[in-house]
């Protein structure tokens, strides 16, 4: 799979593991390199590693997201996780990187899922979650949603009223559970929040020392 990596100097460990993973990683200088050198087939994957300054990162993951039509994972140390709540990108991958854990996200970002019936939606008091073209809507007005927060908030609303452990979601929703998976989760949480808006937010509450209900 073609795949584009920023920045030029990307971390050995994370080079190896990707080619490990099945992946052909061409390094690219920013985000217009992406668009750029973007083969004619398109990219599989993006994949940024935030280094040094976070947000120089971030906001090539912003461009990659407005130009090219490939998901985007973030691999980001654990200094830089509280940086990710504002950014645009499908996933995130905490160092140090654990070579099963990152072949898992890149399957989940290239392959999808994409099997459900073609009028088949979810809804909740006025959200809507159309399964097949992956496409949420609150109100009546179009919420712009990653993968993974699509994902989430899928099981969360054919799940409501349920209390869910952190370890239960990574298992569900993401298909596995590792050491410190829990930061994953309460990332997605917090970005799901923010796009729900101020007066849906609590549709998800947090349960103190056990992890989060929906409605």
């Amino acid at each position: 799979m073609h795949l584009a990596i920023y920045p030029l100097d990307p971390s050995p460990e994370l080079v190896r593991a990707l080619v490990d993973a099945g992946c052909q990683p061409v390094r690219v200088a920013d985000g217009a390199a992406v668009a750029e050198m973007e083969p004619l087939d398109g990219w599989t994957l993006v994949v940024v590693e935030l280094s040094g300054d976070a947000e120089v990162g971030l906001a090539v993951a912003r461009r990659v997201r407005s130009e090219v039509s490939a998901p985007v994972l973030v691999v980001a140390s654990p200094a830089s996780v509280d940086a990710l709540d504002g950014g645009e990108f499908d996933d995130f991958l905490v160092t140090p990187i654990d070579q099963a854990e990152l072949a898992v996200r890149v399957s989940r970002l290239t392959i999808g899922a994409g099997t459900a019936a073609p009028d088949e939606v979810i809804s909740f008091k006025d959200l809507s979650l159309n399964l097949a073209t992956y496409q949420a809507t609150v109100g009546s007005e179009p919420i712009d949603l990653t993968y993974m927060e699509y994902e989430l908030l899928r099981f969360f609303a054919t799940n409501a009223g349920r209390v869910w452990s952190r370890e239960q979601l990574l298992n569900r929703v993401w298909g596995y559970d590792y050491f410190g998976g829990a930061r994953t989760v309460d990332v997605h949480v917090r970005r799901l929040r923010a796009k729900l808006g101020e007066e849906r937010s609590s549709w998800i509450t947090t349960v103190r020392s056990v992890g989060y209900r929906f409605g």
